[in-house]
């Protein structure tokens, strides 16, 4: 099930305005560029930011996300017919022959539960093409993301048009490793109302991932840094046999 932020119409409708900027998503441009993709799949596209960059050069994208609230969004946006859209995961996929295969954001860390986990990589390994590319990123654990989910640390107010002021923070509300779960809260101010969304993520070391990757098949061909948040994430660039 996809979180409130992504399948609840009025968060879906504000996610992009209350997180604008989104340059770390060049590096998985740059790699595109790098492998020459024509096709790519967009595992947890959401409200299809990524999918459409690629789609405004050229390249044939489908977008895959199980939240349909976001990938309404998505394809109301200018562009959006370029994309293939579906609602689902990457457990079941066709054949698409891939060149690339991506994982932007939280969306390898939102699959908390193990089975789930391995049929994506499964899946994605059945989507991609000999040679082709899976990339995704992941938090080190050892930098301790989560210290800083705080309403100290996060509390901000965002004016949006035509919807108003949003009043938002986060805070951790378990901790049961390698689980770490935390709740967003919105405040609207046009009409008082209070949203929240929950989500867990699971913490994997690069230990763990780099096995996961070769049980699959998958050959690790770089684990690169985060450019948004260098020392802190992990970025497994890996390919299919």
């Amino acid at each position: 099930m996809a979180d409130e932020c992504f399948e609840h119409p009025r968060l879906a409708s504000i996610y992009d305005l209350l997180d604008p900027d989104r340059t770390d998503l060049d590096a998985y441009v740059e790699i595109a560029t790098e492998c020459g993709a024509r096709r790519v799949l967009d595992i947890g596209c959401g409200t299809g930011v990524f999918a459409l960059l690629l789609a405004e050069r050229g390249i044939d994208v489908v977008g895959i996300d199980p939240a349909g609230a976001s990938l309404d969004v998505a394809r109301s946006k200018p562009g959006a017919e370029r994309v293939r859209w579906i609602r689902g995961d990457a457990t079941d996929l066709p054949d698409l022959g891939a060149d690339l295969a991506t994982m932007t954001g939280n969306v390898a860390q939102e699959l908390t539960d193990p089975r789930t986990w391995q049929n994506t990589l499964r899946g994605a390994y059945a989507a991609l093409r000999p040679g082709g590319l899976l990339v995704f990123e992941t938090r080190d654990p050892a930098r301790r993301a989560w210290e800083d989910w705080s309403r100290e640390t996060s509390h901000r107010v965002t004016g949006i048009a035509d919807v108003g002021a949003v009043e938002s923070w986060v805070q951790v509300t378990r901790m049961n490793w390698p689980l770490i779960s935390f709740r967003w809260t919105y405040v609207f101010a046009s009409d008082g109302q209070v949203l929240t969304s929950d989500s867990t993520l699971r913490f994997r070391d690069r230990t763990e991932i780099e096995r996961d990757l070769a049980a699959h098949g998958y050959v690790l061909e770089d684990v690169r840094d985060a450019p948004d948040r260098p020392g802190k994430e992990f970025v497994f660039v890996a390919r299919r046999v």
